[in-house]
């Protein structure tokens, strides 16, 4: 009896394993991606940035899920919005396919509000990165290209406030 227990529970394992997708498995998204990419391309790069501001929205609603409505989250969640409608407008001038939000697949939820504000405080920097290496790339100083410019800056110096934001937030655990 305990041997049928312990193989059916070793095929219920191999069975789990096999089917059930590892969260590494998942392409990467947003600022990961963008880090990957040795090619950057106008499109890529504004893909990689409304993947970037959709994950820090799905992260603060779940926060808030989590732990309530609560500044700086909530406020920080609207930019996004903003954000992500600056994006949109830009794709659209270009008549370039908007892409779908993804978002949801990549949220990782803090344990607690301490974990949260650092997470904060981490992914604004890495916003930052990502921004100025966009700013970097050559094909931005096409005159064609200065509106894409002016909103990755717009983006970048709204993370710079961001992450002041959450320093401040974490200052008080």
């Amino acid at each position: 009896m305990k041997k049928k227990l312990l193989v059916s529970a070793i095929i219920v394992g191999f069975v789990a394993v096999m089917f059930i997708p590892a969260q590494g498995t998942l392409p990467l998204y947003g600022n990961s991606a963008a880090k990957a990419d040795n090619a950057l391309t106008i499109e890529s790069m504004l893909t990689y940035a409304i993947q970037d501001e959709y994950l820090a929205r799905a992260e603060y609603v779940a926060i808030m899920a989590k732990f309530g409505q609560m500044p700086p989250y909530s406020n920080i969640k609207q930019a996004e919005e903003q954000h992500i409608a600056w994006l949109k407008d830009i794709f659209a001038s270009l008549g370039l396919a908007i892409p779908a939000d993804e978002a949801a697949k990549y949220v990782h939820v803090p344990s607690t509000l301490k974990e949260a504000a650092q997470t904060g405080v981490q992914a604004e920097i890495d916003n930052i990165s990502m921004y100025d290496r966009f700013l970097a790339q050559p094909v931005l100083r096409d005159p064609r290209y200065a509106g894409i410019a002016d909103l990755f800056t717009r983006l970048r110096n709204a993370s710079s406030n961001h992450l002041a934001a959450f320093q401040k937030q974490l200052q008080k655990y």
